[in-house]
């Protein structure tokens, strides 16, 4: 199996008012293909917060690079000017300005295991809906937790019909982290997975995940209409006209 040698970069935006799906077409059709084009970096998903189980409104954003090295060059680019803002790119972000109001974002370190947003689109993965664990372990076991994850939490999910969509560890935090993203066929398959929390299976493995964890978070998540897990492929300069601004 290939190895993921990736390096991703994670968002969590915040929101201003009713703009999230402005936002997240701008994301996607407005800023992807720059990125593509511009700094071989791919979209890997964008997803809107299910409100009833996290923060919101809420938009989370996964880029995918060519390994640290190339998001040294992305950097370089972003950062090499007096405003630490590319020039080029003034007008688009002004317009994002208007849409959200800051957030919180991790470098991210795959599993090697794992696979890429082309592997996962080839491979046909989707979800109604996605589940995104953020688990915060003891400081240097946050690559055990993920190994575990791979030989006994994929078994688990996967009974319900639930699919790796990726796993993390954040860089430079000590790996007191892990990330984790779940695709869900249907929503009748969460609410399959969450009716069972008292099966013998299911008890076994959260009790695993409690032993070796300090706090574990889980909500859900909905993809945007140009994320490549929904289409099977990165957006495009042609999507733009896809959508109107209110």
């Amino acid at each position: 199996m290939p190895v993921n040698d990736k390096v991703y970069i994670h968002e969590f935006i915040n929101i201003i008012g009713h703009n999230r799906a402005n936002y997240m077409h701008h994301m996607t059709a407005n800023w992807s293909p720059i990125g593509q084009l511009e700094r071989r970096q791919l979209c890997y998903g964008v997803w809107g917060t299910v409100g009833s189980t996290g923060r919101w409104p809420e938009v989370i954003n996964i880029w995918e690079h060519d390994g640290f090295a190339g998001l040294a060059a992305s950097f370089r680019t972003e950062f090499s000017h007096p405003t630490l803002q590319d020039p080029a790119l003034h007008e688009w972000w002004a317009k994002a300005a208007g849409f959200r109001r800051g957030g919180f974002d991790r470098i991210l370190v795959p599993a090697p295991w794992t696979r890429t947003i082309e592997q996962l689109c080839a491979d046909g993965v989707r979800g109604e809906a996605y589940a995104h664990e953020l688990v915060r372990v003891p400081s240097g076991t946050a690559w055990e937790f993920l190994d575990l994850v791979a030989e006994q939490g994929i078994g688990v999910l996967s009974k319900f019909g639930w699919e790796l969509a990726g796993a993390w560890v954040p860089a430079m935090t000590g790996d007191r982290e892990a990330i984790v993203i779940w695709a869900i066929p249907s929503w009748d398959a969460w609410a399959d997975y969450e009716s069972a929390q008292r099966d013998s299976t299911v008890m076994a493995w959260t009790a695993q995940v409690a032993e070796r964890s300090l706090e574990f978070d889980r909500f859900l998540m909905v993809d945007a209409p140009l994320s490549p897990f929904r289409t099977g492929r990165q957006p495009r300069e042609s999507d733009r006209g896809s959508y109107t601004l209110p």
